[in-house]
């Protein structure tokens, strides 16, 4: 016979079902308890080893009935504050007919109580008191008239400090005639696609991974996005001959790591000398660097031929919404034309941007932000190489994220035992093209940026314990 479980420390009697063993009779109790209001949402369970203590049983029983209990949204996991009931609207035993609505049924997973997705730097080590001392001084010079509608290209200030910057740290060659402020690649991608629609263009070619939300813009423009071979070198810009531009990401190929081949590079650029056609290049993290001299940017081969986009996405912070195009003289007033017409990019952030540039600080904080994401990198590798032998760390010479390869087969368990272990990580085959010829791989896409500095010990942790 089972015996009764009493007490989380909230007065609380559990009867198991008796059924299906320890686990299986706690987990159910435990649900039972939460789907009928005696556990209120919000309230704080024991520790598991406080728990088993007081039942009697073995703390893995219990911390395995937690897991599947967060799994389900019944309850919730956060670091630092212990496991939970989870919101939801309580249902008393008074009234059976909403105890049946209240039956378990599909919801949202519980919110993960570490990240390791790629596309975002640590946000809590944005320059805060910099940024404000920047701002201050941008808005108390600022002249009267930069609060009004102003250019479309974007602020003077910004165009001309970001044409300086962008010469020195990435080789690109521009100006501030040809500079085009937007909110972020995205928005660029809403202004370029069109333009390139209304010159006769029918499809860009992309690369066989990459984001899928990029693909899509440029679909909504009525192009078609066709893949780019990939083979052991990267991506093989052998544009298809119905493409009359191609998006690549050359410094720093995302997902995969890789830096467009040098022979590659020469080749892309002589194409689209030959026939008129033109790259799209996302140099969306080339500021991070960690082993050598950053790889360059394409535009400097051929400005003529090149739309260069970057972003302080990375750098700083998606939230600021600050992105730039540097565009062909020969595109520039169609782009700046339809720009126009679309989302403008806020005054104050584009001033505060600029001065940010001008006085040196940003300078300061990228250097600062490489040797804390260099640190990052070294400690996943070497923590992979003890922990799982079998996976193979690529793509960690530059930017904010590291390729684990896995054995052949594993990449949908190991990203689903993540979940488990409330930890957000994504595979490979999330950033394939559906189109793509290239041969499936079993990877993962870690963003070794994205946990804070409290959160990284914890997110490798997790992420070492799931790795096969």
């Amino acid at each position: 016979m089972a015996k009764p479980w009493a007490t989380l420390g909230v007065d609380l009697h559990l009867e198991p079902t008796g059924a299906g063993g320890l686990r299986r009779g706690l987990t159910d109790a435990l649900r039972d308890a939460v789907r009928t209001g005696r556990l209120a949402p919000g309230t704080r369970l024991p520790s598991s080893r406080s728990l088993a203590t007081d039942l009697g049983i073995a703390r893995n029983t219990v911390a395995e009935a937690y897991t599947d209990l967060v799994a389900e949204g019944w309850l919730t996991a956060r670091q630092g504050s212990g496991t939970r009931v989870a919101e939801r609207a309580a249902v008393t035993p008074a009234d059976p007919a909403r105890s049946r609505a209240a039956a378990p049924r599909p919801r949202a997973p519980a919110r993960p109580a570490y990240s390791l997705l790629p596309g975002s730097p640590d946000l809590a080590a944005f320059p805060r008191a910099a940024w404000l001392k920047a701002a201050r001084r941008a808005l108390a010079t600022a002249p009267h008239d930069a609060l009004g509608y102003g250019d479309p290209r974007g602020r003077p200030e910004l165009r001309t400090a970001l044409a300086g910057y962008l010469a020195r740290v990435r080789g690109v060659r521009t100006d501030p005639e040809t500079l085009l402020i937007t909110s972020g690649f995205a928005h660029a991608l809403r202004i370029i696609g069109p333009v390139l629609a209304a010159r006769g263009v029918r499809a860009v070619a992309v690369e066989s991974y990459g984001l899928d939300v990029y693909r899509r813009l440029l679909q909504q423009a009525g192009l078609a996005t066709p893949p780019l071979p990939y083979d052991a070198l990267g991506t093989d810009p052998r544009v298809p001959g119905e493409a009359g531009a191609v998006l690549l990401t050359p410094a720093h190929q995302f997902p995969m790591g890789l830096p467009l081949h040098p022979d590659r590079r020469a080749a892309v650029v002589d194409r689209a000398r030959r026939t008129g056609g033109l790259i799209l290049e996302d140099d969306y993290d080339g500021e991070f660097r960690y082993d050598r001299q950053p790889v360059g940017a394409l535009q400097g081969l051929d400005p003529d031929h090149v739309v260069y986009f970057g972003t302080a996405s990375k750098s700083l912070a998606p939230g600021l919404r600050l992105g730039w195009m540097a565009l062909p003289p020969a595109l520039a007033r169609e782009a700046i034309a339809a720009k126009g017409s679309q989302d403008t990019v806020g005054v104050l952030e584009q001033l505060t941007l600029a001065e940010f540039i001008t006085s040196g600080a940003y300078d300061r904080h990228v250097r600062s932000a490489r040797q804390r994401y260099r640190r990052r990198r070294d400690a996943l590798a070497e923590a992979v190489a003890a922990r799982a032998p079998e996976v193979t760390v690529t793509g960690i010479a530059a930017g904010l994220h590291a390729l684990l390869r896995l054995p052949p087969g594993l990449e949908e368990s190991v990203v689903q035992a993540a979940a488990w272990q409330g930890l957000a990580l994504q595979g490979l085959a999330f950033h394939r093209h559906p189109e793509a010829a290239t041969e499936p791989l079993d990877a993962l896409v870690v963003g070794y940026a994205t946990p804070t500095d409290s959160a990284w010990t914890g997110a490798l942790e997790a992420l070492c314990r799931v790795l096969p």
